[in-house]
């Protein structure tokens, strides 16, 4: 990712939640907050879809589908996310690279809970300015800009007030696939050092199927390139050393059909798109 730009895929996960809300009648989806985390142009994407003008060009056409399908993977990892971190119950909650994600803002769960959003500099400036006329679901929201391939988090942390006695659900949706394993396990040992064992983590990554590595070049063209894949069993194996004990772990693909059997099909080519949720082993 370069300097001085905020993240391009956090914008297309966002963009995917809210072409997603309101078109999802047949699972518990809705994030009416993510329209009004985007630039002015991914506003102006998600409305073209929205309209749904048979008018629009071909490419348009076709743009719109892939924010389609974007958009149902969204929904399905969303609400799997969701749901684990409502039976977390905790007073803490850590997003590390939140991007624009909405939590804070749509989750009457969270009122009683602290959430820190941990993010680059970059991103976390457009995120904090569009925030500004939101009203907060979370008891507060804090900050801390920090580059996780850089900058030290764990005094980042502590500087922000997070209290490791206490329990924190962790959600690391989408970022493990862009970072090396040495700062994936550098994040962990944050993670252990700071998780009583009340606490839970939820990562979203990627698998080494075959989709996986069709995407691979496409992210690179965006300066996002993908930089560590993970087997179940792999992942399942780093994690046990930094002290959590996997207790699910799914493909959206499976996930999705679990919700719905349109959303089984929709979900079906992306197996490589994975969430697992772990808990703090007592």
């Amino acid at each position: 990712m370069k300097e001085g730009r905020s993240s391009r895929t956090a914008e297309f996960v966002c963009m995917a939640r809210a072409a997603a809300h309101g078109r999802m009648d047949d699972i518990h989806f809705s994030d009416p907050v993510a329209f009004s985390l985007l630039s002015e142009r991914g506003r102006a994407r998600v409305e073209r879809f929205r309209t749904n003008d048979p008018r629009r060009s071909f490419v348009a056409r076709i743009d719109d589908s892939i924010l389609e399908a974007r958009a149902k993977m969204m929904a399905v990892r969303t609400v799997a996310i969701d749901d684990a971190l409502r039976a977390a119950v905790t007073s803490q909650v850590v997003i590390l690279g939140a991007g624009l994600d909405s939590r804070a803002w749509r989750m009457p769960e969270l009122s009683a809970s602290l959430v820190f959003e941990v993010d680059r500099p970059d991103s976390q400036r457009d995120k904090r300015a569009r925030t500004q006329a939101l009203r907060c679901s979370a008891r507060e929201v804090r900050f801390i800009p920090v580059d996780l391939t850089r900058q030290e988090l764990d005094a980042a942390l502590q500087a922000a007030g997070h209290d490791p006695t206490q329990p924190t659900a962790w959600i690391w949706e989408g970022v493990v696939m862009y970072l090396e394993r040495r700062e994936i396990e550098a994040t962990l040992s944050v993670i252990a050092r700071r998780a009583n064992p009340a606490s839970r983590l939820i990562i979203a990554y990627m698998s080494p199927a075959p989709l996986a590595h069709v995407v691979r070049p496409i992210l690179r063209l965006v300066g996002e390139p993908l930089k560590s894949l993970f087997t179940p069993d792999q992942l399942r194996d780093v994690l046990r050393g930094y002290g959590f004990d996997v207790v699910s772990d799914a493909s959206v693909a499976a996930l999705g059909g679990v919700l719905s059997p349109a959303l089984g099909r929709a979900t079906k080519p992306m197996r490589h798109l994975r969430i697992a949720v772990a808990n703090r082993s007592q």
